[in-house]
C-alpha cells in the first residue's frame, strides 16, 4: 500500500539528538544496531508525482500492515497519538492476555487495554502504575464510569513507579503488552514530570518481561524540560536491541517539534 507524504520525511539508523534544540527527524524505522539494520518500511520517490513527494510503503509482514493511512494522518496531525497507539496495540493484544499501563494518567490507556483483555473467563489482567495518587484516582473513577464491576476487578492499581512493575507481578508472569506515556500528567502538576533514569529501568524490565510476539509502546512528549532528553535516552536503548530479536520504528512530525514522538518495540516470535 502506497501512500504520499511531504518529501520532508526521512529514515534511517537511530541517531541522538545532539542539543534539545535540534528537531528530530519525522519518521524513522529501525531495528537493533548499527550493524545489519532492518526497517519495517521504506520511502521512495514516486515517479508519477511531484518530485517534491515520496511514497511510503510497509512491507505485508510487519505488525504495521495496514495502518499505513492512520500512522500517516497521526503525522499530518489528523489523529492523536494515543489513538494510533491503541489501533498497533489491538494488532498485539488478545483476550485472557496480562499487560501493563506502566504511566496511568488519566486512565484512558489502562480503560483501552481492559477492553482488549477482558473476556468471559476473567483471566485478563491490567496492571495500572503510577507515582501520583491523582492519577490512580483518575483511573479508577473512569473505571468505575465505564465498565461493570467484574471487568473492573481484572485491573491492579499501583502507587509505584514503573521502574517496578516487576515487583507488582506475579512470579513468572511474562505480558504481551507494556506502554508508556513519557510526560507529565495532563491536567495536573506539570513539575512531576518522567525521568530518563528511571524510565530506562522501567525498559529494561519490559524487555525481559514481555512474551515473545509482544510490544513495548511508547509515546513520548518532548514540550517540557527534560523531554528531549528523554526522548534521547529511549532512542538510545532502542539502538542497542537485537536485530534478530526486536522490530523497532518511529513516528514524528516534522512541522511540528513539540508534537509527541511514537516509538514502538515488537520483540519477535
Amino acid at each position: 500500500m502506497l501512500a504520499v507524504v511531504p518529501r520532508r520525511l526521512s529514515w534511517g539508523l537511530p541517531h541522538l539528538l545532539s542539543t534539545r534544540k535540534q528537531k528530530p527527524p519525522t519518521f524513522r524505522n529501525f531495528s537493533g544496531n548499527a550493524a545489519g539494520n532492518r526497517c519495517l518500511g521504506k520511502f521512495e520517490l514516486n515517479p508519477s508525482t511531484s518530485n517534491d513527494l515520496v511514497s511510503v510503503s510497509v512491507p505485508k509482514h510487519s505488525p504495521l500492515s495496514g495502518l499505513e493511512d492512520l500512522l500517516l494522518s497521526f503525522i499530518s496531525g489528523k489523529k492523536k497519538a494515543t489513538e494510533v497507539a491503541h489501533s498497533v496495540w489491538k494488532r498485539v493484544v488478545q483476550k485472557g492476555d496480562t499487560v501493563i499501563d506502566a504511566t496511568c494518567g488519566n486512565g484512558h490507556d489502562t480503560l483501552a487495554m481492559l477492553k482488549m483483555v477482558a473476556d468471559e473467563s476473567g483471566k485478563g489482567s491490567v496492571y495500572g502504575m503510577d507515582i501520583q495518587e491523582v492519577a490512580l484516582q483518575k483511573t479508577s473513577s473512569l473505571l468505575e464510569e465505564s465498565v461493570s464491576p467484574k471487568e473492573k476487578e481484572l485491573v491492579k492499581l499501583f502507587s509505584k513507579c514503573h521502574s517496578k512493575m516487576r515487583e507488582v507481578l506475579p512470579q513468572d508472569t511474562c505480558v504481551r503488552l507494556v506502554a508508556f506515556n513519557l510526560g507529565y500528567l495532563l491536567g495536573g502538576d506539570k513539575t512531576i514530570i518522567t525521568e530518563s533514569g528511571t524510565t530506562l529501568k522501567a525498559l529494561e524490565v519490559a524487555k525481559d518481561i514481555l512474551l515473545p510476539g509482544g510490544l513495548i509502546s511508547l509515546v513520548v512528549y518532548v514540550g517540557h524540560p527534560g523531554g528531549w532528553e528523554e526522548l534521547q535516552m529511549v532512542q538510545h536503548f532502542v539502538s542497542k536491541l537485537s536485530v534478530e530479536k526486536w522490530i523497532c520504528c518511529e513516528y514524528q512530525s516534522s512541522n511540528r517539534s513539540w508534537s509527541p514522538i511514537l516509538v514502538f518495540l515488537f520483540k519477535r516470535c
